[in-house]
């Protein structure tokens, strides 16, 4: 798309992404995530979103949610949703005591967990009690 002159936005990059996590290239991905600010681009909420949501699939929860951590420093704040995703990604990867924190922290924002992550916490908290 570059080489034939067209210029790459963030959403072209989002769907990009996306695409290439879908079909199991994560690695690629990665790389054209790091390739936005050389491009003078700079990842949004939804791209963040995305990248977190691929890493806590591939077990790589520690570097998901340092990427979550790093949204700040580059002036994009996470929102329910990726809140929701995040805490997703610890309960998928059997962390419950980080993703309830982070539950905790996401309603000291004024943001609420959505129906499937509630549902989730709901069978964690059943299944405990069995």
């Amino acid at each position: 798309m570059r080489n034939s002159g067209l210029k790459l936005n963030i959403v072209s990059y989002n769907i990009l992404i996306d695409g290439l996590c879908k079909v199991g290239h994560i690695d690629v991905a990665k790389e054209l995530f790091h390739e936005l600010s050389f491009n003078g681009l700079e990842p949004d909420v939804y791209t963040y979103t995305i990248m977190i949501n691929e890493l806590s699939k591939e077990r790589l929860a520690d570097e998901a949610h340092q990427l979550f951590r790093s949204m700040g420093d580059n002036g994009c704040s996470p929102n329910s949703c990726c809140y929701n995703v995040m805490i997703w990604g610890f309960l998928r990867n059997g962390d419950t005591s980080k993703a309830t924190h982070l539950l905790a922290e996401m309603g000291g924002k004024g943001f609420s967990a959505d129906i499937c992550t509630a549902t989730l916490f709901m069978e964690l908290i059943l299944s405990e009690k069995s």
